[in-house]
């Protein structure tokens, strides 16, 4: 398995050995999932009734199901090994570190601290520069969404957001010079109800 693994994490870009990665995952899979393996060991009578009356299923999976928050463990695993420390994002765009967390206190870089320090997800960065109106999208992104939703949002295709004839996630729309205050607006959104 280790060499399947390397393999893909190498197709990936993913400068990590299968050992590591999979380090990252179990780091990722304690903090994200509950050893609790019943849903509905978390709840009260009442709360248990009232989920199970608007449909909720509290079940525990079966042995044969796979488990959804696998996805999330791996999302986890991969955002936290690609984002940039505070040195590597300071190389990156050609300044001090202190302009890096500087930026960050202002937030017009995002990031979480972690073992070592800051944590800067890679997707907020060009090669040589932060991402075209990303301080304009930060300013009206939610400060209480974890920075795996924020991730995911920032990569993944929106229907208000068109290059060419296919939606674009918002990172390739600022990339390409797209109006960093659509995708501020949609930002604006993340975690209200739909």
């Amino acid at each position: 398995m280790s060499a399947a693994l390397e393999t893909v994490l190498a197709r990936a870009g993913l400068k990590v050995t299968a050992n590591e990665f999979l380090t990252l995952v179990e780091d990722a899979a304690k903090k994200l999932t509950s050893p609790q393996g019943d849903p509905a060991a978390h709840f009260t009578d009442a709360e248990r009734a009232a989920l199970s009356e608007a449909g909720l299923d509290l079940t525990p999976l079966s042995d044969a199901e796979v488990d959804p928050r696998a996805r999330t463990v791996a999302e986890q695993a991969v955002l936290r090994d690609t984002a940039l420390s505070v040195n590597q994002a300071a190389e990156r765009i050609g300044v001090d570190t202190s302009r890096i967390r500087h930026r960050i206190s202002e937030r017009r870089l995002i990031g979480w601290k972690d073992r070592g320090g800051w944590r800067l997800p890679a997707w907020q960065f060009t090669d040589t520069d932060a991402l075209p109106g990303l301080d304009v999208v930060l300013a009206l992104m939610p400060v209480d969404q974890p920075s795996l939703v924020l991730a995911n949002f920032m990569t993944t295709p929106q229907e208000d957001l068109e290059l060419g004839d296919r939606p674009a996630s918002p990172r390739e729309w600022l990339l390409a010079g797209g109006d960093p205050q659509r995708v501020a607006e949609l930002a604006a959104t993340i975690g209200t109800p739909a």
